[in-house]
């Protein structure tokens, strides 16, 4: 059987999939207050991945439904902190990141029985290969770009007091730069921000297209 586009080819090795790589992020030592509650981080921002794919793109393909659930999978064994505080150092961290998700979702997938073609197209999306040739790379991107709006805005926001409207504009210009123009249009629709934040995401969408 294929592992067509929009379809859960085998739903048993698809849960254990997604049942691996939450344990693995429920191990996270760094908390996030949800309510009255403290969760895992990084299985938080992979629960409100999949959650936003769900209602941007109900029909995405079981590589991007992997992909978004395990983007961040035992991210913080690699911290920021590892690498100098230098924009070589930065990128350096990232591709280090991407390919330690990659390694991870790899041996969890195969164990699960999954192909290698379809492992090495979930590799591929956290590699963050052929952004805007590749539709699945796109979906990704913009499903990231709308949780850290949804999710992340605000406190990034609270914990830069010096910035102003001009910055964070440009701030948020970059981040639309990277989301396509269904995702930067689906912002309005689906994210829901505080009405200060949501003008300033308005002027800076509506600045990315016409730039």
């Amino acid at each position: 059987m294929s592992e067509a586009r929009g379809a859960i080819v085998d739903a048993g090795r698809y849960g254990r999939a997604i049942e691996r790589f939450d344990a693995m992020n429920a191990a996270d030592p760094n908390l996030e207050a949800v309510g009255s509650s403290r969760e895992p981080k990084e299985l938080l921002y992979a629960r409100r991945m999949t959650e936003m794919l769900d209602r941007f793109a109900p029909g995405a393909s079981e590589a991007v439904r992997l992909a978004v659930r395990c983007q961040h999978i035992r991210r913080w064994e690699i911290p920021r902190a590892s690498y100098p505080r230098t924009p070589d150092g930065y990128k350096a961290w990232r591709t280090r990141l991407m390919d330690h998700h990659a390694g991870i979702a790899a041996a969890v997938m195969r164990d699960c029985g999954y192909s290698e073609t379809m492992i090495a197209s979930v590799s591929a999306l956290l590699r963050k290969e052929r952004l805007k040739r590749n539709p699945d790379a796109q979906l990704l991107e913009d499903i990231v770009g709308l949780v850290f709006l949804e999710h992340y805005l605000a406190e990034f926001v609270s914990g830069h007091p010096a910035y102003d409207e001009a910055k964070l504009t440009d701030i948020l210009q970059k981040t639309f730069r990277k989301m396509s123009e269904a995702g930067v249009q689906a912002v309005s629709a689906l994210v829901k921000l505080p009405s200060e934040l949501a003008a300033v995401a308005a002027k800076a969408a509506s600045a990315s297209a016409s730039g």
